[in-house]
């Protein structure tokens, strides 16, 4: 696994932001382009009735550790004026945000996830950089590998394949795909993800855009995929689901993963404290992490497994196959909640192989 060097010395100028007209009804390769990053606004959407999960407990801890370590690494794209412009947006000060559990519809929770990622990608990067490599496609923090899972078929026949990836992050994913002969788009709700995209590189579009409102034409992608991307943040799944079929063609297949739902029972520590049921699994009340004017700056979804595998369904979709990966002797890895300690026990993430009817 290779990870970029999160030094001053590696930087680029900041991603041109470009908005396209035309929505749905053209072409994303006649909008977006590598070296740019394609933005469409989120679509108001009204709220309708109903991660990894960060705690504030647990990030107040590791920013103690973290600031009793000697390091040297700093982070990874130097924009001051970007950062000071960050620090006005709501819930990215200095205080520590409330969680809480309690309802938050589709624009809520889109709202306060894309500032939440804007404000934490360069954190994500250098804590998960390494992990994730630069072109790697990883499912999940156990550490999956599509080279070994083959979830999306067989590498050979990845080749000349339109892949939409959501939830892109810094594209290693893509990244991965571009080398088997694929052309993927990499889609991501926070522009500062796909500044980090744009950092590492790669031959393919960029585009800054709701994963409920997908911008492409129907049939426009023979595949999509998701590792951990939208589907854990969003209010309506179904919605995400819906536009994933759209614009996939018939017969395309649909892979994500999320946390395994099992785990919403127990508490989200990677050593003991979190081997034991602290609340219920059919308790579906959003996780949220809120400012002192009660607006949400984080906010997690919970669906159990039947949930998911009705969002499927009802969406046009058919269940191919579940998978539950086992955490590999090799992992020593924590991410947030997962552990080797944890994953030797209970299942973390659950990955849905799915096909369009």
């Amino acid at each position: 696994m290779r990870a970029r060097p999160a030094t001053s010395e590696v930087r680029r100028p900041a991603a041109q932001l470009v908005a396209y007209g035309g929505s749905r009804a053209g072409s994303m390769r006649e909008a977006a382009h590598p070296g740019r990053i394609a933005a469409y606004p989120a679509q108001e959407l009204p709220p309708r009735p109903h991660g990894p999960l960060l705690s504030r407990a647990r990030r107040a801890r590791r920013a103690a550790r973290k600031s009793a370590q000697t390091s040297t690494r700093e982070p990874v794209i130097q924009e001051p004026a970007a950062s000071e412009a960050l620090s006005a947006v709501p819930g990215a000060g200095a205080e520590e945000p409330e969680a809480t559990r309690r309802a938050a519809g589709v624009t809520e929770s889109s709202r306060a996830n894309r500032g939440w990622w804007d404000r934490n990608a360069d954190e994500y990067q250098v804590d998960h950089g390494t992990f994730l490599g630069d072109d790697r496609f990883v499912w999940c923090p156990e550490g999956l590998d599509e080279v070994e899972a083959e979830l999306l078929g067989p590498p050979e026949e990845l080749k000349g394949k339109d892949v939409l990836e959501i939830g892109a992050g810094a594209a290693q994913c893509s990244r991965w795909l571009t080398g088997q002969g694929a052309r993927p788009v990499a889609l991501d709700l926070s522009h500062r993800q796909l500044q980090h995209a744009l950092r590492i590189g790669g031959s393919f579009p960029l585009v800054c855009a709701d994963a409920a409102v997908l911008p492409f034409a129907d049939g426009s992608f023979d595949l999509a995929c998701s590792a951990y991307g939208a589907l854990p943040f969003v209010a309506d799944p179904r919605l995400v689901l819906r536009e994933v079929r759209r614009v996939l063609r018939p017969g395309g297949r649909f892979v994500f993963s999320v946390t395994h739902p099992l785990r919403w029972a127990f508490p989200d520590e990677p050593g003991p404290e979190g081997l034991s049921v602290s609340a219920s699994y059919f308790d579906r009340t959003p996780y949220v992490e809120q400012d002192d004017e009660g607006r949400a700056v984080y906010v997690e979804h919970h669906r159990t497994l039947g949930d998911r595998v009705r969002d499927v369904v009802t969406s046009g979709f058919r269940l191919v196959d579940l998978v539950e990966p086992e955490w590999p002797d090799w992992n020593s890895s924590e991410w947030g909640g997962w552990s080797p300690l944890r994953g030797h026990l209970i299942p973390g993430t659950a990955i849905f192989v799915c096909e369009r009817d």
